[in-house]
């Protein structure tokens, strides 16, 4: 609790102790290049920047603040609350520093990795809290240092809470906010955005309210890009705060911090922290609800509605930053009833992006990860380059191995319990399998009830583009061929169609048809006889466990898969079925059977057995139909396998051949 907000964490960066302180892969080069970036022009804009140009547009935004869990669980469980509250739009979020938890390692809890994973693989514009407390110069710029190699661009510069009731200086370290702020800036120059706390009612340490404002006023001078305020109770609390600033020479961005009241003994252990005292009007209403914690709920967000409404009606409120408590449905529904909430269908581009700096560049990735994008991010971040490997070789794309299938931001997000509640308590048989696969397909409970909202591949309920397959896609998942990724093919459907559109207005969106499926032995025998038919229309890699493979992949070059054509652009092609990236993905893909699902399972049981042999003995089957403008071929070339198969057991069956 006591790091889970501003308001809790008595971030006294501008209390009266501040005055003091105050005084004191070769192809990407080699291969043509016929492709830019899709993003909007900004999409390179540090944070001050973003904010900024919303600010003069008169387009109002929010931002969210989380803190880090403690446990590993707790990890994954916020790393999909990054996914659900990002899809609304945040401008940025930040995470809170936490000195007892380890903030600066490599634990999967600390402040560092969870900032790190918001940016890197959850693609969110992110802020890391950093204090004082019990640090010296030297770690702090050990800290800085590894965040800017994380591609952590934005900090928030705070003093921090004391260890014990009083401050105790640090030997060699800093004892204020605005030192940080100088310091940073002094080893950093200008490469962080750096934001700063202010209070609206004064720190509860400062000398006078007056005061306080000086203060705020020396930390913006000394180099700090925009304030995030305490929280408050009242909109005229903060219009009042706000134009006291204004009124002694600060001009950055003022951000108000509101905090939805969420509980009953939450609020008062807030304000206990904090030094607030909860206006009358607040525990008059809530005294008599303390213990129904859903009428609590219901009151905060009316009343943190009403008094945004006042904020942004007042003219000087570009934005909105939530104090969260790591809780979803509060602050969602009070942006939504502000209007702020946006989960627009269309996409920059066909796949998830990362925020990191690094990244900004790619363009390109192959299909195969479109439904692991995190797992994509992670094998590919020691990369200096990514791959651009347009209409040349893509060379060995050198993708680095992914041995612990249980990076908490790779885990699924559902427990142990509900996937095999999902997956099966107990298999049969192959066909098992199928049912599971086909039950994910089609939205409908598995023979024991239940809904069946992910596979290893898969972490999520279909996409809407899948379910324009939806019947097709039932029908060979039930016979065996089990699909875990496709997509349907386009020929310039507008870039805002909200199923398949991606990329600025005013553009048109292509796709050729993709299947990717695991199948096997018998069936791969009969389509590789199958496809013989269907060259040079549909290209083919079909590879098992072991790396043993067929392909008609021209001189293993990359065939882009989707493109899009937009106004004032070169033609834009965003991803690609690529058989050297194929054969790296083979080894995850082969390997989610036995990580994600056969260890479920007791050791030798059948169910495990049964999945184990699929493992063993299936193949990973990817096609590509080049003629989009045409009718999908690809589910012909299934029923034709299939055709050929029956025709095979009717002349067993009538002794023709023996075998």
């Amino acid at each position: 609790m006591l790091q889970a907000l501003h308001t809790a964490n008595i971030k006294s960066s501008s209390s009266k102790s501040d005055s003091s302180g105050a005084s004191g892969g070769d192809s990407s080069k080699e291969s043509s290049r016929c492709s830019t970036p899709v993003l909007d022009a900004d999409r390179s804009d540090r944070l001050r920047d973003k904010m900024r140009k919303r600010i003069e547009s008169g387009d109002h935004w929010f931002s969210l603040e989380f803190f880090p869990p403690r446990t590993a669980s707790g990890a994954v469980n916020l790393i999909s609350r990054f996914d659900r509250m990002g899809s609304g739009g945040p401008l940025f979020i930040d995470i809170t520093w936490h000195p007892a938890g380890d903030p600066g390692s490599d634990k999967e809890t600390s402040s560092m990795m969870i900032a790190s994973t918001a940016v890197n693989y959850c693609g969110l514009e992110s802020i890391l809290h950093l204090t004082c407390c019990n640090q010296s110069k030297e770690k702090i710029t050990a800290y800085l240092n590894k965040a800017k190699h994380l591609g952590l661009k934005n900090i928030m510069a705070l003093r921090g809470d004391p260890v014990g009731s009083e401050w105790e200086d640090e030997e060699g370290g800093f004892n204020y906010a605005i030192d940080l702020v100088k310091h940073i800036r002094s080893e950093f120059d200008d490469y962080f955005d750096i934001c700063v706390a202010g209070y609206p009612t004064g720190h509860p340490e400062a000398e006078t309210y007056e005061a306080d404002i000086l203060h705020l006023k020396e930390k913006v001078d000394a180099g700090a890009d925009f304030v995030i305020s305490q929280l408050f109770f009242r909109a005229d609390t903060f219009l009042k705060f706000v134009n006291d600033c204004r009124a002694i020479g600060i001009k950055c961005p003022i951000v108000p911090g509101v905090f939805p009241v969420q509980g009953y003994q939450s609020l008062r252990q807030l304000a206990k922290l904090s030094k607030l005292e909860v206006p009358e009007e607040i525990t008059r209403v809530i005294e008599p609800i303390k213990d129904n914690d859903a009428a609590i709920r219901n009151f905060g967000i009316h009343q943190a509605v009403e008094m945004c409404r006042l904020l942004l009606d007042s003219g000087i409120v570009p934005g909105l930053h939530f104090y969260t408590l790591n809780r979803e449905v509060a602050t969602m529904e009070v942006l939504r009833q502000l209007g702020l909430w946006n989960e627009d269908p269309r996409r920059p581009l066909p796949w998830a992006m990362s925020a990191h700096p690094k990244r900004k560049v790619e363009d390109v990735r192959p299909i195969f990860w479109a439904s692991r994008p995190k797992s994509y991010i992670y094998r590919t971040q020691d990369w200096d380059d990514f791959p651009n490997g347009r209409w040349g070789n893509s060379s060995s794309p050198a993708f680095g191995e992914l041995n612990d299938y249980y990076l908490f931001y790779l885990k699924s997000k559902s427990s142990k319990e509900a996937l095999l509640q999902m997956w099966g308590e107990e298999l049969m048989n192959e066909q098992s399998v199928y049912e599971i696969f086909t039950c994910y397909i089609t939205a409908q409970s598995n023979p024991c009830g239940h809904k069946v909202l992910c596979l290893p591949w898969n972490d999520e309920p279909l996409a809407p583009e899948t379910n324009l397959l939806k019947d097709e896609l039932e029908k060979v998942n039930r016979r065996g061929v089990l699909t875990i990724n496709s997509q349907p093919n386009i020929n310039g459907k507008p870039s805002t169609d909200p199923i398949v559109g991606w990329g600025p207005p005013g553009g048109y969106v292509f796709q050729k048809a993709y299947l990717e499926f695991f199948t096997s032995s018998e069936n791969v025998t009969a389509l590789l006889k199958i496809l013989k038919k269907y060259e040079p229309r549909v290209n083919y890699h079909i590879v098992n466990v072991n790396g043993r493979n067929w392909t008609n992949a021209n001189d293993m070059q990359p065939n882009a898969v989707t493109w899009g054509i937009f106004p004032g652009r070169e033609i834009v092609q965003p991803t690609v079925v690529d058989p050297v990236s194929f054969m790296y993905w083979k080894d995850e893909a082969f390997a989610l059977w036995i990580e994600q699902w056969a260890k479920l399972y007791e050791d030798e049981s059948p169910s495990r057995m049964i999945v184990k042999y699929i493992h063993d003995n299936y193949f990973l089957v990817n096609l590509v139909d080049n003629d989009f403008p045409l009718e999908n071929c690809l589910w012909q070339v299934i029923d034709d396998m299939f055709e050929l198969l029956s025709e095979a057991q009717e002349l067993l069956s009538d002794g023709a051949i023996s075998e």
